[in-house]
């Protein structure tokens, strides 16, 4: 299923960074074209409704697809790379049985400290 909508955070220079080099390597592939990424601190209530907050998107990255479910985290990355034609086999391998949970794993661990160092420096 097509990722059509991507939340995240560019209050965060690794995630913004992260965001702008996946736009990036997505249009070079003529990928992502019909995506729409939206930036959770220009649209702190994009998913209250959906009952995600601001702060959810600040600790990880979101992507919605047409039926409106949502991948979170590194499945948003699995799903983003999976449509991208030079990274389908890392969405693959990201996605793959085993290897999804140890991805799980590294991810909210990074994220977790990327949030906490964030906080820090008083970035939100």
């Amino acid at each position: 299923m097509a990722v059509r909508k991507v939340y995240y955070n560019s209050s965060c220079p690794v995630c913004s960074a992260g965001v702008a080099h996946q736009r990036s390597v997505m249009e070079a592939d003529g990928a992502g074209c019909s995506i729409e990424w939206h930036d959770i601190n220009e649209e702190p209530g994009a998913l209250a409704a959906r009952g995600i907050g601001i702060d959810d998107v600040r600790r990880k990255l979101y992507a919605e697809n047409a039926q409106g479910e949502f991948y979170v985290g590194s499945a948003a990355f699995a799903a983003l790379w999976s449509e991208t034609p030079r990274q389908r086999w890392l969405g693959r391998l990201v996605g793959a049985p085993g290897v999804s949970a140890i991805s799980r794993w590294c991810y909210d661990a990074f994220a977790a400290a990327l949030y906490a160092w964030n906080r820090r420096k008083g970035r939100w």
